[in-house]
């Protein structure tokens, strides 16, 4: 193994790169602007400019480089082919084999949520596991399969889409990926808003310090839940119930020994994630019920350590 690796987590506004060594130990991060125009034409080579000009700066030899990983927003096949990234430009090809071309470096590339819960198995909250779900609580609800230390695509990259599990058949409104009743339309950032406002507009007798609220966000409603309102405790509580139920039906197909819950809905803390427990224990099979929930670790770098580790396999 050589001394060197580098990390790239490909962000439709920015790239994070990270120059590691293998053993693990992040040296430097920074970042570059994305450049979408042309259809993304001028990413890789952005990337691979960055790179040679850290080589340089470091005084780095590239006989000492490993190679390079990338973290990528879209489905990549187990042979580097990326099947479309649409807000990367960017439409069907092996993204592998084209930073090779450009660097002369081994790369290896995935989906970015995947290579996410890579890197916090490797060095983040999922350390010590070789077995793990991530599960992503932002706007949206991302997650990641890793199963004996390996991330588990599936046969177009798809694995692992835990916010597009159907949770209900009487949504009227549809999810941003066309079906409805998905997870991340009530447990996401927007979806416990979403549920809160439904709430709020059927139960207009129910007091609450929601009502008093600005403009209501996730943290507004866990921020008062901590505090006591029964309205925001009985959200959260919902909250928890979808996702414990969707996790447990999670575990029933891949029988993780821990679940990572990260994004920023995450640093709610105890209060979401006993929500969480509370209900995963309830509705999990026998043999899963004893899964371990971590919290995440490595915030906005898990991508790029991710992507080394896609390198170090």
């Amino acid at each position: 193994m050589k001394k060197y690796a580098f990390g790239a987590d490909i962000g439709g506004t920015t790239i994070k790169l990270g120059l590691f060594e293998t053993l693990g130990n992040l040296i430097e991060v920074w970042e570059i602007p994305t450049r979408i125009e042309e259809n993304g034409k001028y990413i890789l080579i952005d990337i691979a400019a960055s790179i040679e000009e850290k080589l340089k700066e470091k005084r780095i030899s590239k006989l000492d480089v490993e190679g390079i990983g990338m973290g990528v927003p879209g489905p990549v096949g187990r042979d580097g082919n990326v099947l479309k990234c649409v807000n990367l430009g960017w439409g069907v090809f092996n993204v592998e084999k084209e930073m090779t071309t450009l660097t002369g470096f081994k790369a290896k590339a995935g989906n970015d949520a995947n290579v996410a819960a890579l890197g916090e198995m490797w060095q983040g909250g999922g350390k010590g596991y070789s077995d793990i779900v991530m599960v992503t609580l932002g706007t949206g609800v991302g997650g990641g399969v890793i199963i004996g230390g390996k991330i588990l695509t599936g046969i177009n990259g798809a694995a692992g889409e835990i916010g597009h599990i159907p949770m209900k058949d009487d949504e009227e409104f549809a999810c941003g990926c066309g079906n409805k009743g998905c997870l991340e339309q009530y447990a996401s950032a927007n979806g416990i808003v979403m549920i809160t406002k439904r709430y709020l507009d059927a139960h207009p007798e129910e007091e609450t310090t929601l009502r008093d609220v600005e403009k209501i966000t996730s943290k507004e409603i866990f921020d008062e839940a901590k505090k006591g309102d029964k309205v925001s405790i009985l959200m959260v509580d919902e909250v928890g119930r979808m996702l414990g139920k969707a996790l447990a039906a999670v575990a029933c197909v891949v029988n993780p020994e821990a679940f990572v819950i990260g994004g920023g809905m995450s640093k709610a803390g105890d209060i979401l994630i006993d929500a969480i427990k509370k209900y995963y224990t309830k509705y999990a099979f026998h043999a899963s019920r004893e899964t371990v929930f971590k919290m995440a670790e490595l915030s906005n770098s898990a991508g790029i350590y991710g992507a080394v580790r896609l390198v170090l396999e």
